[in-house]
């Protein structure tokens, strides 16, 4: 009955405290004390947005004392209330705190928030912690509104860049620059030729001086950049950082189909299996893909209705 001994001495933990760290207050009744430890704990659960089930299971405990306890009805022992406590990301002190004018609360909250973020990236496997990081400097970071200037659109060939790049582009009175093109112009050759003599490598570390070139000098723009971008880490990271980049998505039919249609054969030069290739490039960059900003499906639309879609996306990141 540990529990019993805390509610006789909760009059004096209270009063040992010092008058900036909060008021005194009279000794609870034990009945108003496991109602007042109850609400304590409910509130605290759906701050974190969790449930009874998955308290209960994370903290060890049944999830019959647990719905005793917030309800007031329980005589939880403190080796449990501790369990509790670990799970909530709390210490047994904030757990029994009484009742907080508003800023105290705020204060505590913000505390526990800020725990709470720190105990879900030390669960992290240590292969995400980079993209975790990544992703808060993109999202809360200084730069965002300067990323959000310029739109880069990424995706397999087929997907709509070129067609819903310049069309955003003329929307929001800013250049339209196909990152393709401007590798061209630094080269003085077409991309097969820059393949040809300088192989995969060596056309990446060009696509990467351009892109930073064409970023440097474009504070606002819309930029289409090509499918295999994501397979460079470093480029794409760097495209990340400076961009709010959208993934344009097509089922691979509908790639291919466009592609087609262009009369564009590059990937799919020499291949028997053209289709069958496609997919397994799909498959293999759409997780990178995903690590977009946002995405738009472009399947099985017009170009209106897609392009309407991508005006919303937009409209969501400015907001």
């Amino acid at each position: 009955m540990i529990l019993r001994t805390i509610l006789h001495s909760w009059g004096t933990v209270v009063a040992s405290r010092s008058p900036i760290e909060s008021k005194l207050v009279p000794p609870l009744s034990g009945e108003d004390f496991l109602l007042s430890l109850g609400s304590r704990v409910r509130e605290l659960r759906n701050t974190r947005g969790m449930t009874r089930k998955t308290l209960a299971q994370e903290s060890n405990v049944s999830e019959r004392h647990l719905a005793q306890l917030e309800s007031g009805e329980g005589n939880i022992s403190i080796l449990l209330l501790r369990r509790i406590a670990a799970v909530l990301g709390v210490s047994l002190e904030e757990l029994f705190a009484p009742e907080e004018d508003e800023p105290e609360r705020n204060d505590r909250q913000l505390a526990s928030q800020k725990r709470s973020i720190l105990r879900f990236i030390e669960r992290l496997p240590s292969h995400r912690l980079e993209e975790a990081a990544a992703r808060l400097m993109r999202d809360f970071g200084p730069e965002q509104n300067q990323r959000l200037a310029r739109i880069a659109l990424v995706g397999l060939r087929g997907a709509g860049k070129s067609t819903l790049g310049s069309k955003a582009a003329a929307e929001r009175n800013v250049p339209f620059i196909e990152l393709d093109q401007e590798i061209e112009k630094d080269t003085g050759m077409p991309l097969a030729e820059i393949f040809s003599l300088y192989g995969q490598s060596g056309y990446r570390a060009i696509e990467k001086r351009t892109l930073e070139r064409v970023l440097r000098a474009s504070e606002r723009a819309v930029i289409s950049v090509g499918g295999g971008i994501v397979s460079e880490k470093e480029t794409y990271d760097y495209l990340l950082a400076h961009c709010y980049t959208i993934w344009l998505k097509a089922q691979p039919e509908e790639h291919m189909s466009r592609v087609i249609a262009q009369g564009d054969f590059r990937a799919m030069a020499g291949s028997d299996r053209a289709m069958e290739d496609l997919r397994r490039i799909l498959e293999s960059r759409e997780p990178l893909y995903r690590k977009a900003d946002a995405s738009v499906d472009t399947s099985g639309e017009s170009v209106e209705e897609t392009f309407t879609k991508l005006k919303a996306a937009l409209a969501a990141a400015a907001q």
